[in-house]
């Protein structure tokens, strides 16, 4: 008997919100995405194993960790 087993990750965009960047320092539209890792068996996704939020600018493309309270409080539009 085997077992077929691993991880899958799905990005979900979660919404656009203009503010200013924290790396180049302009006005910018950023990107707010939801990365959810589960725990899958035979490929059906079965266990969250890690949730993370993220920030993108849209100008100069960095990224930033968000918590996710704070993505959850920004207003998305």
């Amino acid at each position: 008997m085997f077992f077929i087993f691993g991880l899958r990750t799905k990005v979900d965009r979660s919404g656009v919100v203009t503010r200013v960047c924290r790396n180049c320092g302009n006005q910018a539209a950023q990107v707010i995405t939801r990365r959810s890792t589960k725990f899958t068996l035979f490929f059906i996704p079965l266990i969250p194993v890690r949730t993370r939020y993220t920030q993108q600018c849209t100008y100069c493309g960095a990224e930033f960790d968000l918590s996710r309270a704070e993505a959850q409080q920004l207003p998305v539009g």
